[in-house]
């Protein structure tokens, strides 16, 4: 059994040990960091969390020697003073490290940076100074030493001296190595990593070793079974799918030309996979979805929310309205998005959104379009509704950054019947036996939400009267007088919009 410390710090167990085999990413990285280990040399390795930098630098340990230092040696170090002591322990460490050895790797630096970086922290730019110093000294007397970080952090005493190299984004060959690891040989010869990647192209070691060792897979692991786990687990939609009214293109009456074009241009390279390898297909950077009211826009973006799952992304009026958290939002929205493509970001009711926040939102959101032209986000949609097109600035229309405009219209006869039987057919009788032509006949001009509130409304009629024990009318008499009902509120909104006192739902409730 192992231990604690066998658990969370296994590069100490390579002592004597046969190392982890590096990806071919991670294999890069430490070559090049090797071929420059030189007397009096400040190196740096970056890479984001799970990526491997660990084991990259005890890589190097096995290598070319040296001492590896990492949160334990600090921890004990830590203990030998003052609880507030962070940088002294720290520094005291990799200085015991240089006296005895000529290479001195550290691992996990930007954890100690996030401890005394942080605001309430009082001893500001104190382990910058101290760093410094440490550098200086390494070079002096001719140590190497060689830090580890996150690739988002910085660590200005070191990188300002240091030659810096990256682990690369990982590829399929690195996802079949990190996965030889913790599987049989036989399991890995079934995995297309191919497919794996393209359904998930910035996966972790970390991410990559948990979807081998889920449970569930424990009697044979097959793609499927993988992307499944990857799609359940893995997959960090800000939209909680099972909160969102089940909905599919069948619910879309009316509009198979726009289904048609969502299918081709955006379904279609998230779902095939070999045709979106072999064609190099990418969906739709930008997509404009008009229509007026109740015509089935935000019906459109549910639908999508089931189909892709962890690939949807919603920005709506609860993530503006947090205007001290809007841009940080926003922000982990895109990046969650790039690293889960491919990916769509659903702006619903977009017009508003621009209302509200004025030139702030369209800037930024500009910036962020032009930004899925770059490689590592090319594989991201950006979807927004709206009620009229000429309330979306004029610069989010130019230079193609919408390349698909969709248009969502009133529902026609043989729309409005379609829709009115689907939510007839299942209930009781007699309201299941209505004559849907004759409702359909006099809906003309009302959207799928008019004839949803028709149906709805003509129940409670219905039902009230039952209840009541007044004489019951033809079924088609309650619906219709629903009908009346609906127009006459559409007259009531048109004439008085300033005095109407109703919350405005941008999500999906």
């Amino acid at each position: 059994m192992l231990t604690v410390d066998e658990i969370l710090y296994p590069q100490k167990l390579c002592a004597g040990s046969a190392p982890v085999t590096l990806s071919p990413a991670q294999q890069t990285a430490a070559d090049r960091l090797i071929a420059a280990v030189a007397p009096a040399s400040v190196l740096c390795l970056r890479g984001s969390a799970g990526m491997g930098k660990s084991s990259v630098l005890d890589y190097l340990r096995r290598e070319v020697g040296g001492a590896l230092l990492d949160m334990r040696d600090f921890s004990e170090k830590l203990a030998l003073k003052r609880p507030d002591a962070i940088e002294d322990a720290f520094v005291e460490m990799i200085e015991s490290a240089m006296a005895t050895h000529e290479i001195v790797l550290v691992d996990d630096v930007h954890l100690i940076v996030d401890v005394v970086g942080h605001y309430n922290y009082n001893r500001g730019n104190l382990l910058d100074a101290l760093l410094t110093g440490v550098v200086s000294a390494a070079q002096a007397h001719g140590r190497t030493l060689i830090a580890a970080v996150r690739r988002e952090d910085t660590v200005s005493a070191v990188q300002a001296r240091a030659w810096t190299f990256d682990i690369g984004e990982f590829t399929a060959a690195d996802y079949e190595v990190i996965c030889a690891h913790y599987l049989s040989r036989e399991s890995t010869v079934g995995l297309e990593f191919a497919k794996i990647h393209r359904f998930a192209p910035a996966l972790n070691a970390h991410q990559l070793r948990k979807a081998c060792l889920w449970p569930a897979n424990r009697n044979g692991l097959t793609t499927d079974a993988f992307i499944a786990y990857l799609s359940s687990n893995n997959m960090t939609s800000n939209v909680a799918i099972e909160e969102v009214q089940p909905v599919t293109w069948n619910d879309l009456q009316g509009m198979d030309d726009v289904i048609e074009a969502l299918e081709a241009k955006i379904v279609l390279p998230f779902e095939n996979m070999a045709l979106s390898a072999e064609f190099q297909l990418k969906p739709k950077r930008g997509v404009l979805l008009a229509g007026p009211p109740g015509t089935g826009k935000t019906t459109i973006g549910r639908a999508l929310a089931h189909r892709l799952k962890g690939k949807f992304f919603l920005i709506d009026g609860t993530v503006v309205a947090d205007a001290n958290n809007f841009f940080c939002t926003l922000n982990a929205i895109f990046d969650r998005a790039k690293r889960n493509s491919p990916s769509v970001i659903f702006i619903d009711d977009a017009d508003l959104i621009f209302e509200n926040n004025s030139k702030a939102f369209y800037r930024y959101l500009l910036t962020m379009l032009d930004g899925l032209e770059s490689a590592s986000a090319e594989r991201v949609c950006v979807m927004m509704t709206t009620m009229e097109v000429a309330s979306i600035p004029p610069a989010m229309l130019r230079s193609g950054r919408v390349e698909l405009w969709l248009e969502t219209r009133l529902p026609d006869l043989p729309a409005r019947a379609a829709i009115l039987r689907g939510r007839l057919c299942q209930l009781a009788a007699p309201v299941c036996d209505a004559d849907i032509s004759v409702i359909a006949e006099a809906t003309r001009g009302l959207t799928g939400a008019d004839l949803k509130a028709v149906v709805e409304d003509g129940k409670l009629l219905f039902a009230h009267d039952k209840v009541k024990g007044k004489p019951l009318r033809g079924i088609e008499d309650y619906f219709l007088d629903a009908v009346k009902t609906v127009r006459e509120n559409r007259r009531t909104y048109k004439r008085k919009p300033a005095q109407m006192n109703e919350t405005i739902s941008f999500g999906f409730a």
